[in-house]
Protein backbone atom coordinates (compact mmCIF):
# COMPACT_ATOMS: atom_id res chain seq x y z
CA UNK A 1 0.00 0.00 0.00
CA UNK A 2 2.93 2.19 0.14
CA UNK A 3 2.58 2.41 -3.59
CA UNK A 4 0.00 4.86 -4.36
CA UNK A 5 -0.26 4.05 -8.19
CA UNK A 6 -3.34 2.01 -8.03
CA UNK A 7 -2.26 -0.17 -11.13
CA UNK A 8 0.85 -0.07 -10.28
CA UNK A 9 0.16 -1.36 -6.78
CA UNK A 10 -1.97 -4.09 -7.80
CA UNK A 11 0.26 -5.48 -10.95
CA UNK A 12 2.64 -5.84 -7.73
CA UNK A 13 0.62 -8.00 -5.31
CA UNK A 14 -0.67 -10.25 -8.48
CA UNK A 15 2.71 -10.58 -9.43
CA UNK A 16 3.72 -11.43 -6.27
CA UNK A 17 0.70 -13.92 -5.35
CA UNK A 18 0.75 -15.56 -8.78
CA UNK A 19 4.25 -16.39 -8.39
CA UNK A 20 3.84 -18.24 -5.06
CA UNK A 21 1.68 -20.31 -6.64
CA UNK A 22 1.56 -23.49 -9.35
CA UNK A 23 1.04 -22.30 -12.52
CA UNK A 24 -1.13 -24.92 -13.39
CA UNK A 25 -3.90 -24.36 -10.67
CA UNK A 26 -4.38 -20.94 -12.56
CA UNK A 27 -6.18 -21.51 -16.17
CA UNK A 28 -6.56 -18.62 -18.00
CA UNK A 29 -9.06 -17.95 -20.54
CA UNK A 30 -8.84 -19.83 -23.92
CA UNK A 31 -6.77 -23.26 -22.43
CA UNK A 32 -9.85 -25.52 -23.13
CA UNK A 33 -9.88 -24.98 -27.06
CA UNK A 34 -13.25 -26.73 -28.74
CA UNK A 35 -13.61 -24.69 -32.24
CA UNK A 36 -13.17 -21.65 -34.49
CA UNK A 37 -16.14 -19.37 -35.65
CA UNK A 38 -16.31 -16.57 -38.11
CA UNK A 39 -15.66 -12.82 -36.63
CA UNK A 40 -18.81 -11.09 -35.31
CA UNK A 41 -19.02 -7.28 -35.07
CA UNK A 42 -18.36 -6.31 -30.97
CA UNK A 43 -16.32 -9.44 -30.53
CA UNK A 44 -13.39 -8.94 -28.47
CA UNK A 45 -10.13 -8.48 -30.87
CA UNK A 46 -7.88 -9.75 -28.38
CA UNK A 47 -9.42 -13.55 -29.04
CA UNK A 48 -8.96 -13.15 -33.21
CA UNK A 49 -6.18 -15.67 -34.21
CA UNK A 50 -4.06 -14.57 -36.45
CA UNK A 51 -2.59 -17.47 -37.94
CA UNK A 52 -5.54 -18.41 -39.02
CA UNK A 53 -6.06 -14.78 -40.41
CA UNK A 54 -2.78 -15.35 -41.93
CA UNK A 55 -3.51 -18.95 -43.23
CA UNK A 56 -7.31 -18.05 -44.76
CA UNK A 57 -7.00 -14.02 -45.05
CA UNK A 58 -10.32 -14.04 -43.00
CA UNK A 59 -11.21 -13.17 -39.22
CA UNK A 60 -12.08 -16.23 -36.79
CA UNK A 61 -12.67 -16.11 -33.35
CA UNK A 62 -11.44 -18.78 -30.93
CA UNK A 63 -14.56 -19.73 -29.33
CA UNK A 64 -13.80 -21.43 -25.93
CA UNK A 65 -12.09 -18.01 -25.21
CA UNK A 66 -15.30 -16.18 -25.15
CA UNK A 67 -17.17 -18.88 -23.62
CA UNK A 68 -14.76 -19.56 -20.87
CA UNK A 69 -14.69 -15.98 -19.47
CA UNK A 70 -16.64 -14.32 -17.00
CA UNK A 71 -18.07 -11.08 -15.74
CA UNK A 72 -17.25 -9.82 -12.42
CA UNK A 73 -18.31 -7.01 -10.45
CA UNK A 74 -16.75 -5.18 -8.04
CA UNK A 75 -19.23 -3.68 -5.07
CA UNK A 76 -17.65 -1.68 -2.82
CA UNK A 77 -19.28 -0.35 0.39
CA UNK A 78 -17.57 3.50 0.78
CA UNK A 79 -20.26 4.14 3.28
CA UNK A 80 -18.94 6.66 6.19
CA UNK A 81 -17.88 3.80 8.58
CA UNK A 82 -15.05 2.55 5.97
CA UNK A 83 -13.02 5.21 7.30
CA UNK A 84 -12.21 3.27 10.17
CA UNK A 85 -8.50 3.13 10.30
CA UNK A 86 -6.37 0.96 12.04
CA UNK A 87 -1.89 1.29 11.76
CA UNK A 88 -2.44 4.08 9.50
CA UNK A 89 -4.96 1.43 7.37
CA UNK A 90 -8.41 2.83 6.34
CA UNK A 91 -10.88 0.17 5.43
CA UNK A 92 -11.77 2.13 2.85
CA UNK A 93 -8.10 2.55 1.02
CA UNK A 94 -8.14 -1.41 1.54
CA UNK A 95 -10.71 -1.65 -0.08
CA UNK A 96 -9.61 0.34 -3.13
CA UNK A 97 -6.22 -1.79 -3.49
CA UNK A 98 -8.70 -4.84 -2.74
CA UNK A 99 -11.00 -3.89 -5.68
CA UNK A 100 -8.21 -3.13 -8.12
CA UNK A 101 -5.80 -6.32 -7.52
CA UNK A 102 -9.21 -8.68 -7.99
CA UNK A 103 -9.88 -6.16 -11.16
CA UNK A 104 -6.17 -7.00 -12.53
CA UNK A 105 -6.26 -11.10 -11.80
CA UNK A 106 -9.88 -11.12 -13.55
CA UNK A 107 -8.83 -9.12 -16.47
CA UNK A 108 -5.26 -11.31 -16.78
CA UNK A 109 -7.33 -14.11 -16.94
CA UNK A 110 -9.76 -13.12 -19.79
CA UNK A 111 -12.90 -12.02 -17.77
CA UNK A 112 -14.47 -8.45 -17.77
CA UNK A 113 -14.73 -6.59 -14.85
CA UNK A 114 -17.22 -4.07 -13.41
CA UNK A 115 -17.71 -1.61 -10.67
CA UNK A 116 -20.31 -0.42 -8.54
CA UNK A 117 -20.06 2.09 -5.40
CA UNK A 118 -22.47 2.46 -2.29
CA UNK A 119 -21.89 5.81 -0.61
CA UNK A 120 -24.02 9.06 0.19
CA UNK A 121 -26.74 7.16 0.21
CA UNK A 122 -26.51 6.79 -3.96
CA UNK A 123 -24.96 4.38 -6.24
CA UNK A 124 -22.03 4.67 -8.74
CA UNK A 125 -21.51 1.83 -11.74
CA UNK A 126 -19.57 1.15 -14.50
CA UNK A 127 -20.30 -1.98 -16.75
CA UNK A 128 -18.09 -4.85 -17.01
CA UNK A 129 -15.62 -4.88 -19.98
CA UNK A 130 -12.84 -6.70 -21.02
CA UNK A 131 -10.56 -3.50 -22.71
CA UNK A 132 -7.50 -2.47 -21.00
CA UNK A 133 -8.69 1.08 -22.03
CA UNK A 134 -11.74 0.60 -19.43
CA UNK A 135 -9.54 -1.07 -16.73
CA UNK A 136 -7.82 2.28 -16.91
CA UNK A 137 -10.92 4.05 -16.38
CA UNK A 138 -11.80 1.27 -12.97
CA UNK A 139 -8.67 2.31 -11.37
CA UNK A 140 -9.24 6.09 -12.03
CA UNK A 141 -12.89 5.54 -10.55
CA UNK A 142 -11.16 3.67 -7.49
CA UNK A 143 -8.88 6.47 -6.54
CA UNK A 144 -12.10 9.13 -7.06
CA UNK A 145 -13.92 7.59 -3.94
CA UNK A 146 -15.11 9.42 -1.95
CA UNK A 147 -16.88 7.79 1.26
CA UNK A 148 -19.20 9.41 3.53
CA UNK A 149 -22.87 9.19 4.31
CA UNK A 150 -24.83 5.47 4.60
CA UNK A 151 -25.33 2.99 2.62
CA UNK A 152 -27.30 3.10 -0.19
CA UNK A 153 -31.03 2.73 0.01
CA UNK A 154 -32.96 -0.01 -2.22
CA UNK A 155 -34.29 2.68 -4.52
CA UNK A 156 -31.05 3.01 -6.13
CA UNK A 157 -30.21 -0.35 -6.68
CA UNK A 158 -31.91 -0.27 -10.27
CA UNK A 159 -28.59 0.03 -12.09
CA UNK A 160 -27.09 -3.59 -10.27
CA UNK A 161 -30.08 -5.18 -11.47
CA UNK A 162 -30.45 -3.89 -15.01
CA UNK A 163 -29.01 -4.56 -18.30
CA UNK A 164 -28.32 -7.91 -19.62
CA UNK A 165 -29.18 -11.14 -16.90
CA UNK A 166 -26.11 -12.99 -17.39
CA UNK A 167 -24.65 -14.68 -14.54
CA UNK A 168 -22.03 -13.39 -13.05
CA UNK A 169 -19.00 -13.51 -10.02
CA UNK A 170 -20.24 -10.44 -7.96
CA UNK A 171 -17.51 -9.28 -5.16
CA UNK A 172 -18.17 -7.21 -2.14
CA UNK A 173 -16.09 -5.07 -0.40
CA UNK A 174 -17.70 -3.90 2.96
CA UNK A 175 -17.47 -3.52 6.87
CA UNK A 176 -21.09 -4.79 7.11
CA UNK A 177 -22.22 -2.09 9.18
CA UNK A 178 -25.90 -2.21 8.68
CA UNK A 179 -28.83 -0.92 10.54
CA UNK A 180 -31.97 -2.52 9.90
CA UNK A 181 -30.22 -5.27 7.43
CA UNK A 182 -30.16 -3.99 4.07
CA UNK A 183 -26.74 -5.17 2.99
CA UNK A 184 -28.59 -8.55 4.02
CA UNK A 185 -31.28 -8.09 2.06
CA UNK A 186 -28.98 -6.65 -1.12
CA UNK A 187 -27.20 -9.98 -1.63
CA UNK A 188 -29.60 -12.55 -0.83
CA UNK A 189 -31.58 -10.09 -3.52
CA UNK A 190 -28.26 -10.50 -5.73
CA UNK A 191 -27.97 -14.35 -5.26
CA UNK A 192 -31.79 -14.72 -6.11
CA UNK A 193 -30.67 -13.77 -9.31
CA UNK A 194 -28.47 -16.06 -9.86
CA UNK A 195 -24.79 -14.59 -9.39
CA UNK A 196 -22.29 -16.06 -7.18
CA UNK A 197 -21.26 -13.68 -4.79
CA UNK A 198 -17.36 -13.28 -2.10
CA UNK A 199 -18.29 -11.32 0.82
CA UNK A 200 -15.04 -9.56 2.36
CA UNK A 201 -15.95 -8.47 5.54
CA UNK A 202 -13.14 -5.86 6.39
CA UNK A 203 -11.78 -6.11 9.81
CA UNK A 204 -9.30 -3.91 12.08
CA UNK A 205 -7.33 -6.20 14.44
CA UNK A 206 -8.45 -3.76 17.03
CA UNK A 207 -11.74 -4.12 16.36
CA UNK A 208 -11.38 -7.72 15.82
CA UNK A 209 -10.13 -8.27 19.55
CA UNK A 210 -12.01 -4.98 21.12
CA UNK A 211 -8.79 -3.79 22.25
CA UNK A 212 -9.74 -0.12 23.07
CA UNK A 213 -7.38 0.48 25.46
CA UNK A 214 -7.18 4.29 26.18
CA UNK A 215 -10.46 5.15 25.07
CA UNK A 216 -13.43 5.94 26.90
CA UNK A 217 -16.05 5.94 24.41
CA UNK A 218 -16.18 4.52 20.70
CA UNK A 219 -18.06 7.13 17.92
CA UNK A 220 -20.48 5.74 15.54
CA UNK A 221 -19.08 7.72 12.18
CA UNK A 222 -22.40 6.78 10.74
CA UNK A 223 -24.61 8.15 13.30
CA UNK A 224 -22.42 9.94 15.56
CA UNK A 225 -23.89 8.07 18.54
CA UNK A 226 -21.09 7.66 20.96
CA UNK A 227 -20.67 4.56 23.55
CA UNK A 228 -19.43 4.48 26.64
CA UNK A 229 -16.94 1.63 27.13
CA UNK A 230 -16.93 2.48 31.28
CA UNK A 231 -18.05 -1.05 32.78
CA UNK A 232 -18.09 -2.81 29.85
CA UNK A 233 -16.33 -6.64 30.20
CA UNK A 234 -12.80 -6.83 28.17
CA UNK A 235 -14.30 -10.09 27.49
CA UNK A 236 -17.94 -9.06 26.34
CA UNK A 237 -16.76 -7.75 23.11
CA UNK A 238 -15.34 -10.43 21.68
CA UNK A 239 -17.45 -13.07 22.60
CA UNK A 240 -20.17 -11.25 20.85
CA UNK A 241 -18.50 -10.49 17.98
CA UNK A 242 -17.62 -14.21 17.14
CA UNK A 243 -21.76 -14.93 17.90
CA UNK A 244 -22.37 -12.03 15.59
CA UNK A 245 -20.33 -13.15 12.63
CA UNK A 246 -21.13 -16.96 12.99
CA UNK A 247 -24.96 -16.36 12.86
CA UNK A 248 -24.19 -14.25 9.63
CA UNK A 249 -22.31 -16.48 7.84
CA UNK A 250 -24.59 -18.90 8.43
CA UNK A 251 -27.47 -17.09 6.98
CA UNK A 252 -25.62 -16.23 4.24
CA UNK A 253 -24.58 -19.80 3.48
CA UNK A 254 -27.97 -20.94 3.37
CA UNK A 255 -28.44 -18.24 0.57
CA UNK A 256 -24.90 -19.86 -1.01
CA UNK A 257 -23.15 -16.87 -0.23
CA UNK A 258 -19.82 -17.02 0.61
CA UNK A 259 -18.58 -15.08 3.56
CA UNK A 260 -14.73 -14.24 4.87
CA UNK A 261 -13.84 -11.86 7.52
CA UNK A 262 -10.23 -10.14 6.18
CA UNK A 263 -8.20 -8.63 8.61
CA UNK A 264 -6.96 -5.02 7.52
CA UNK A 265 -2.84 -5.90 8.62
CA UNK A 266 -2.94 -9.21 6.31
CA UNK A 267 -1.99 -9.56 2.93
CA UNK A 268 -4.53 -10.00 0.28
CA UNK A 269 -3.55 -13.15 -0.85
CA UNK A 270 -5.96 -15.10 1.06
CA UNK A 271 -8.84 -13.12 -1.07
CA UNK A 272 -7.04 -13.47 -4.74
CA UNK A 273 -7.07 -17.23 -3.83
CA UNK A 274 -10.75 -17.61 -2.74
CA UNK A 275 -11.66 -15.08 -6.16
CA UNK A 276 -9.50 -17.96 -8.53
CA UNK A 277 -11.55 -20.88 -7.25
CA UNK A 278 -14.54 -19.42 -7.12
CA UNK A 279 -13.85 -18.65 -10.78
CA UNK A 280 -12.75 -21.82 -11.98
CA UNK A 281 -16.14 -23.17 -10.32
CA UNK A 282 -17.88 -21.05 -12.33
CA UNK A 283 -16.33 -22.10 -15.12
CA UNK A 284 -16.65 -25.65 -15.19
Amino acid sequence: MAIKDLHLAAKTAVDGFMAGMHTSRVKGAGLEFSQYRSYQPGDDLRWLDWKMYARSDRYYIRESEMETSIDVGLLIDASNSMLHTEDGISKIDYARYLAASLGYLAHLQGDAAGLAVLHHNQLFSMAARREAQHMARLYYQLEKIQPGGTFTQPVHYRDLFAGPHNRQLLIFITDYYEQSGEITNLLQTLAALGHEILVFHLLGKKELTGNFKGYDAVEDLETGQQIELTGIADTDYPVNLETYTASLRKQLLQKRIYYRQHILQEPMDAVLRDFLNQRNKMRR
